[in-house]
């Protein structure tokens, strides 16, 4: 069992090259597949509501929108209590209960998907509880964010974000690879669509085990349960968890702190349903922020003792810091966009490119089957790649001429490419050969994950040098839980303006906020009397 370290200065020299830097190396290296599966996890609805559409069950567009949402807001809300853990529950304490809890859903979507009679709801709480995949990421960036030294940090947390980002890559890849065999058993259901894979086209009628979609996680989960508590760390230093106190208090803390988010993020998921489906049909621009309220309080109020509520008070001083503030909006914008658009573009591609536009009796239809429809899992899985291969890169480039002026450009990139899939999106949602315009389509949006994995390196490497190290790791986790948000709200906003015909009015909004944050950008981190020049 690895030891708890009590000494840990990473910032001397000395002790960096006699024994820390082999230990933050073994830690980040299993924090990396853990963070991956956590990904995978967290957002494989991107490629299973695909496969459901094509095997014809019962369900709509907006409703499987709606699952790949749902995800993404349990995700984001988990990320906010997983930004406090480490300095509360340790490191190695929060991992290995965290990425063992994601065999829970991975269990329960394969059980699912083995009936086709599975009512909604159920999708519905299977998608909300793969959320907990999305939370790890912030836990595991706070934690890594303490091993290194900071001129190191930027690397460091690119290589842990950008490989773990893989999860959506190797997802994509995995999913339909798996689904063509019976890897688990039991028995297949039956296309009533093309499909796809990596390699080509599979034709309609052909069988297909959906449910190993879910069950092939448990293959990686398993020894990776054993690698996080035999092989990582708890940092028992002052200056990140002193109290730490036995594993399980540990993991009580944890699953309080985690069931806080699922009851805030399933209550507004509960908010924002029509009435007709037993909600409110409350605007998701007033439940959201309602949420992260609810949970950022019930966090604070929760009856844990009273170095739980030190603790987390000490935490909470990142709230008085503006530049708190502007990081949240600013890696928004990248995070946010890499992991919304991993999220909603499988099904948007589906939805855009596999039905033909027609003009009947005056009104236009979206109905048709296109025979010449692009497979869409043969390409889902590029952007993803793309964004996270060059994850690492852009941290690496902002250690050399800082994270702000490399932010700024791939900033003005976005507005750009944002404007153009929208133009391409427009035209190929009017025309009866939407796959014309497929081409453009794709290798703009391409750009705009490869611009927003640069600058997800490039905004951790601002974090990093604008923070101290009290406040650098969960600075980190909270801008990333904000940031995860963009996995609810792109699905959702795809979803409304598909079905109102005006898909591309969802890129147009999204140029415009990649505006402000330019302005926004320039403001705190690169005019001449910025608050802290180009770190």
């Amino acid at each position: 069992m690895a030891k708890n370290l009590s000494q840990w200065d990473p910032e001397n020299p000395q002790f960096w090259e006699s024994e820390g830097k082999r230990i933050a190396s073994r830690n980040l290296w299993i924090s990396i597949p853990s963070l991956l599966c956590g990904f995978a996890v967290w957002l494989y609805w991107s490629i299973v509501t695909v496969q459901m559409l094509n095997l014809g069950l019962p369900f709509t567009q907006p409703q499987l929108f709606t699952l790949a949402g749902i995800g993404g807001l349990a995700g984001a809300t988990l990320r906010i209590p997983s930004s406090f853990l480490i300095r509360i529950a340790g490191g190695r304490n929060t991992l290995f209960l965290t990425t063992s809890l994601l065999m829970i859903p991975a269990i329960g979507t394969g059980m699912a998907l083995q009936d086709i009679h599975t009512p909604l709801w159920v999708y519905q709480v299977l998608a909300l509880l793969s959320g907990l995949g999305g939370g790890n990421f912030a836990s595991s960036m706070s934690n890594i964010s303490f091993f290194f030294p900071k001129k190191k940090q930027g690397l460091a947390l690119g290589l842990n974000a950008g490989l773990g980002n893989f999860g959506v890559t190797t997802m994509q890849i995995l999913i339909p690879l798996v689904m063509t065999t019976a890897v688990f058993g039991g028995e297949p259901m039956v296309l009533k669509a093309a499909s796809g894979w990596l390699f080509g086209k599979i034709p309609e009628g052909a069988n297909t085990y959906i449910h190993n979609a879910g069950y092939i996680w448990l293959v990686f989960l398993l020894p990776l349960a054993f690698a996080t508590w035999f092989g990582m760390n708890n940092i028992t230093a002052p200056h990140v968890t002193p109290d730490l106190g036995s594993p399980i208090g540990a993991f009580v803390k944890i699953l309080v702190m985690l069931g806080i988010g699922i009851v805030t993020a399933g209550g507004g998921f509960w908010l924002m349903q029509p009435e007709a489906a037993g909600g409110f049909g409350i605007s998701k621009w007033v439940v959201l922020p309602l949420v992260i309220a609810a949970t950022v309080l019930l966090l604070r109020i929760v009856p844990a003792g009273a170095q739980y509520k030190q603790n987390l008070s000490r935490q909470y001083r990142i709230f008085n810091n503006k530049h708190t503030w502007a990081m949240t909006i600013i890696y928004t914008m990248t995070f946010g966009s890499f992991i919304g658009y991993s999220a909603a573009l499988a099904l948007a591609m589906k939805v855009i490119f596999g039905f033909q536009h027609l003009m009947v009796d005056g009104a236009m239809t979206h109905t048709t089957p296109n025979p010449n429809a692009p497979a869409v899992l043969m390409y889902a899985w590029m952007g993803p790649f793309i964004g996270a291969i060059i994850r690492p890169i852009g941290g690496w480039i902002s250690d050399k001429i800082g994270g702000a002026l490399v932010t700024q450009i791939i900033s003005v990139i976005m507005v750009g490419g944002a404007l153009g899939v929208a133009h391409y999106m427009q035209l190929a949602y009017a025309s009866a050969t939407p796959e014309e315009f497929f081409m453009p389509f794709l290798l703009l949006f391409l750009l705009l994950f490869f611009a927003s994995g640069i600058g997800n390196g490039s905004t951790f490497r601002t974090i990093a040098v604008v923070f101290d190290k009290e406040q650098a790791g969960p600075v980190l986790g909270w801008t990333s839980a904000v940031a995860a948000y963009g996995a609810f709200l792109i699905p959702q906003i795809f979803g409304e303006q598909i079905e109102a015909a005006t898909p591309e009015r969802a890129l147009y909004g999204f140029a415009i906020f990649y505006g402000i944050c330019i302005v926004i950008n320039w403001w705190f981190y690169l005019r001449k009397n910025a608050y802290v020049r180009n770190p």
